[in-house]
């Protein structure tokens, strides 16, 4: 049996290929950039054939650059953002370009399906409410509107799940993947009724075989293996939805532990033992049977500094930084305002909010005399209280038991520090860099026997989080904080259904 596996994550920008050898140890990566299309204001794009081009070459470099024999790699899994679709026909051509789900083409058909009381409907047959990105949201949509395109396409599939077709000619897709539009919470198995709710039963024949993201679905192909350096035969494994990845690749494994990803999305996620359904939540299948990942969630998370800074501070940004920290400026001027306390709120909702009205971003009580460390202290709070939304409703429907962090803002110890304060909980941080590659990477470990199940594969691969506790006053600080952020949005509620 091989000693390494490799995962690849093609997340809704970059696609990267990581090798890590049997306990976790990272061996090498490669990354490449999937551009997005733009073909209509709120669709958002991207051409399958790139996507796959991409993979192809990170997984070749990767080989390449790290000297690891092909023959030496036991097994590789996929994972990918999850939402949006890809269709392709009977031999697995694209019909149409990939849909992302930062795609938002279905807003009105949702907001249609919300009035008329389709979308309560189906909270307690699937665990959750659809969104625009949802594939059942996209793929109604598409019933409408690109009838042709439909009717030549064969297959319904998730962004990971078509890059596995590829490697191994199979179509499938895994539990974490098939539950977010057309399962039963209960059986997390498919049900028809799912889609009748919204009209859409036509689109059943369309889903793919589902696969235990832990099971072997197929073997790269001999094509497969000349294009990406892999060897023919070597197993791929089912795989899951990137957030379920980047939850088990920082060890959070167990029912009770509580995952929070603060990069584009706001992910918050904790696992059970038991379907609770409410509709703060998506109550989707974890990848082992019997099992639940709640989700809350929202596109308002860490690229709001990132937007801050490349739009406000950009020249700064390439002036005082070096290369491996862009961001690095932001410290010195957090620290130069930090005996400057300020009242400043900042609304995190630039993409999106978790709210029913399109909340818009905002400054409130922006006065002459702020800094810009003011403002950048206030865009990392405000992304702390949205997170902190989520995480109370998940503390209300569960017993978290921990809670572990992972995403752009773990990178910071300020910012670390706001999420203990703000939670009043420790906060244990994650030191895997790739939590989502390596997350697939245990998948594949288990499909080709490395390791028996999930708590070996986390045992052999994980690594002790550093707890960052909540600081002496800073809970009190942040709990007032927090109130006038809520009193803030209660208020704004009227402002921005105007505004839209």
């Amino acid at each position: 049996m091989g000693r390494f596996l490799l995962g690849v994550d093609a997340g809704s920008t970059v696609t990267k290929a990581v090798l890590f050898d049997q306990t976790g140890r990272e061996i090498g990566q490669a990354a490449q950039r999937v551009p997005h299309s733009y073909p209509r204001p709120h669709h958002v794009e991207r051409d399958q054939d790139e996507l796959w081009e991409v993979t192809c070459s990170v997984i070749r470099e990767v080989v390449a650059t790290t000297g690891v024999p092909a023959a030496e790699i036991a097994g590789v899994a996929v994972t990918s953002h999850g939402d949006g679709i890809y269709l392709v026909d009977e031999r697995g051509r694209p019909t149409r370009p990939g849909i992302l789900s930062l795609d938002t083409r279905a807003a009105e058909l949702v907001a249609g399906w919300e009035r008329t009381g389709r979308s309560a409907a189906v909270l307690p047959l699937s665990g959750q409410k659809p969104w625009p990105g949802s594939p059942v949201s996209v793929l109604a949509w598409l019933l409408r509107m690109e009838p042709d395109v439909m009717d030549r396409t064969a297959y319904a599939l998730p962004g990971k799940d078509v890059i596995k077709h590829r490697l191994t000619g199979v179509f499938s897709t895994d539990p974490t993947e098939s539950s977010l539009s057309f399962a039963n919470v209960h059986t997390q198995q498919y049900d028809l009724e799912t889609l009748r709710v919204f009209g859409v039963e036509q689109l059943f024949p369309l889903l793919p075989e589902v696969i235990r993201s832990d099971e072997v679905a197929g073997e790269v192909t001999g094509a497969a293996a000349e294009r990406c350096g892999l060897v023919p035969g070597t197993p791929v494994a089912s795989g899951a939805h990137d957030v379920d990845c980047g939850a088990i690749g920082m060890g959070a494994v167990l029912p009770g532990q509580l995952a929070i990803i603060a990069g584009t999305f706001s992910i918050n996620e904790v696992i059970s033992d038991t379907a609770r359904v409410d509709e703060r939540w998506n109550a989707r299948a974890f990848v082992v049977p019997g099992q639940w990942m709640n989700m809350s969630l929202s596109p308002s998370s860490a690229a709001n500094l990132e937007w801050f800074v490349t739009r406000l501070a950009a020249a700064d940004m390439r002036a005082g930084s070096a290369a491996s920290r862009p961001f690095g400026f932001v410290e010195e001027e957090l620290r130069a305002t930090e005996s400057s306390p300020s009242d400043l709120v900042y609304l995190p909702f630039l993409y999106g909010s978790p709210y029913p009205v399109d909340a818009s971003a905002a400054f409130v009580g922006l006065r002459g005399w702020h800094e810009r460390g003011h403002l950048l202290r206030a865009v990392m709070e405000g992304v702390v209280f949205n997170h902190r939304h989520h995480v109370d409703a998940l503390r209300d429907g569960f017993s978290v038991t921990d809670i572990r962090l992972t995403g752009g803002a773990a990178n910071s110890a300020r910012w670390v520090q706001m999420f203990a304060d703000t939670l009043a909980a420790p906060v244990g941080v994650s030191t895997v860099r790739e939590a989502g590659a390596l997350g697939s990477a245990m998948l594949a470990g288990i499909a080709a026997g490395v390791y028996a199940d999930l708590p070996e594969a986390a045992a052999a691969t994980g690594t002790k989080p550093v707890v960052c506790e909540p600081a002496p006053g800073g809970v009190a600080r942040q709990q007032e904080s927090y109130r006038r952020y809520q009193r803030i949005v209660e208020r704004m509620t009227a402002v921005w259904a105007e505004l839209g």
